[in-house]
């Protein structure tokens, strides 16, 4: 059985809100967090006759392929600022003719 995407979002959250306030800077692990990540799951139920999973925390109603999508859409990465410097960065380092192919 799949696991809500949005409730596990939630927690997650919840989850590195609290780990941030309670850890010192300096004690704060990567590790650490996605062990606590791990533990996180919210189990939807299927509906037999139509095919959709159903939450019964929040009450979200979808396929499969809409739970996937739901997923990948809530852990692609945020393009930032930085993102975005450090493409340029890369792109005013090539040579000449490897923009030129571009």
């Amino acid at each position: 059985m799949p696991s809500c995407p949005e409730c596990v979002a939630r927690e997650k959250k919840k989850i590195q809100e609290k780990y941030e306030a309670d850890t010192p800077e300096e004690d704060r692990s990567r590790d650490d967090l996605f062990k606590l990540f791990e533990d996180v799951q919210v189990p939807m139920e299927m509906d037999k006759r139509t095919k959709h999973f159903i939450c019964k925390k929040c009450g979200l109603y979808a396929t499969r392929e809409q739970v996937g999508d739901i997923k990948s859409r809530l852990n692609q990465k945020e393009y930032t600022k930085e993102d975005r410097q450090y493409d340029y960065q890369e792109w005013w380092q090539k040579s000449k003719k490897e923009k030129q192919e571009v």
